[in-house]
């Protein structure tokens, strides 16, 4: 098999094929930067490339292999491509967070520390991804980059804010993919692209070296092919960093080798109510398909999720306005119209609003955990509707007209809300041509246990991260 071939499957597979010598990591990298040349004038995944990094990064590990060093031979991800969202730091780029603004700060000097896992697993980077500005939003139809293209139709868009970490895998260009989720940031263009992405428990994963939107909500995760990859390059990311200060102390828990466990003895079930109301029929369809495929009966629901909703949007405004607010006194014409207004509305907002919300959230968190001492999995739609064409401005859901660009969050804020783990899997047939995610959550800390379900589902048939035609 060539390059070119393993770069259309998993990661698990490219790194097999390093480790027993049928190809060099150089060879991998080779493929994925020739696939990035071939497919991103259409796609716009990427805002910058490491080539030379990622070369001599490859020639390194091939190096050490040929050497005979059984460190390397051993390493979980050898010579397998990936690529960030250019709000993790990369030594030498300047982290962008979508931003103009920010294009006149230093560069980084360091790799941010999820970066810097990833390749101490043998991954090598070879970009940074296309994204919402300061990743607020879930279109990644970003003004000054350029809309990211949904490579299974190129008039739709890829979601956001991490619209260019799923769009890069969905076409091939790279394997896995970091990304963020504040209120859907993975989930909803894991959902659209047809790709699979993880959102961890907040507090898992270190942020250290990230640009942050909403400090008490952002969660940072991959983007993969497979339920398989998305273990692998999850348990590769663990570990306490004290640099973040929401960053929990917990042993590190590793989830690859509990995929073959299965579903058996799970307690399963849909969630109704809110997250029917606010989907469209694919999106019922793909769940309906799930839990099918589950053997799922059972439907359960959550007490005021529309008021949830509210208050991570409230949350959202207040937080991300207060870490803006400088550049929004003295340089506010150079942010995106629609991200700087919602900056400005964050900060007029009343404390006794951001306060409220925030006892909420607290109140819905425990009805939740109420709810997980009868169940171990909810299965809910990722997005309500499948990828609008870029430049839509409203949908039709549930015989309500609403705009676009903040109801595609409309099933993953009040989840992000009390920062559950969710894994997003990739349904197709309930549309003529493209996917649309189920979010599979579960407790706090329980990421064994969206993962199991997620690699049933894959291998059941139901969910599937083809590579788009282009």
């Amino acid at each position: 098999m060539t390059a070119g071939e393993l770069l259309r499957g998993e990661a698990t597979e490219m790194a097999a094929a390093v480790r027993r010598g049928a190809l060099g990591a150089g060879a991998l990298v080779q493929a994925s930067l020739a696939r990035i040349g071939a497919t991103d004038a259409r796609v716009n995944a990427f805002t910058d490339l490491t080539a030379q990094r990622a070369l001599q990064a490859a020639a390194a590990l091939d190096a050490r292999l040929a050497a005979g060093d059984a460190t390397v031979r051993a390493l979980p991800l050898l010579g397998v491509p990936f690529a960030v969202k250019n709000l993790f730091d990369v030594a030498g780029l300047t982290t962008l967070a979508g931003s103009k603004i920010e294009r006149g700060r230093p560069a980084a000097t360091q790799d941010a520390l999820l970066v810097a896992r990833l390749q101490a697993a043998g991954a090598v980077l070879v970009g940074a991804l296309n994204m919402d500005e300061y990743a607020y939003g879930f279109t990644t139809e970003n003004s000054h980059a350029g809309a990211c293209h949904n490579p299974h139709d190129l008039t739709r868009i890829a979601g956001g804010s991490s619209g260019g970490s799923a769009a890069a895998i969905a076409a091939a260009q790279v394997p896995i993919t970091l990304g963020s989720d504040t209120n859907g940031s993975i989930r909803v263009p894991a959902s659209l692209c047809g790709v699979f992405g993880l959102k961890p428990t907040y507090g898992r994963l270190p942020r250290h070296g990230s640009y942050p939107f909403v400090a008490s909500l952002d969660h940072l995760g991959p983007f993969a092919r497979s339920a398989r990859d998305l273990a692998l390059v999850y348990d590769a990311l663990q570990g306490f960093d004290g640099r973040d200060p929401g960053c929990v102390t917990r042993p590190l828990e590793p989830t690859a080798d509990t995929l073959a466990r299965g579903v058996d003895g799970l307690r399963i079930a849909t969630l109704g109510g809110y997250f029917v109301d606010n989907a469209g029929p694919e999106a019922r369809a793909a769940v309906a398909r799930v839990a099918q495929a589950l053997d799922v009966a059972r439907a359960v629901e959550l007490p005021e999720v529309a008021r949830a909703r509210a208050a991570a949007f409230i949350i959202s405004n207040a937080e991300g306005a207060a870490l803006h607010l400088p550049d929004l006194r003295a340089r506010a014409a150079e942010f995106e119209p629609l991200s700087r207004d919602r900056f400005l509305a964050g900060a007029l907002l009343p404390a006794a609003w951001v306060q409220q919300a925030q006892r909420l959230r607290r109140w819905f968190a425990l009805r939740a955990a109420e709810l997980f001492g009868e169940v171990d999995v909810l299965l809910a739609p990722a997005t309500p509707v499948v990828a609008p064409t870029i430049g839509t401005e409203w949908l039709e859901i549930g015989g309500r007209r609403l705009p676009a660009r903040p109801s595609l969050g409309l099933l993953t804020q009040p989840i992000s809300c009390i920062g559950l783990p969710v894994c997003a899997v990739p349904v197709w047939g309930v549309h003529a041509s493209l996917p649309i995610g189920v979010q599979v959550i579960a407790a706090p800390w329980r990421e064994d246990l969206v993962l199991r379900v997620a690699h049933r589902l894959q291998m059941l048939g139901v969910a599937a991260a083809p590579v788009a035609a282009l």
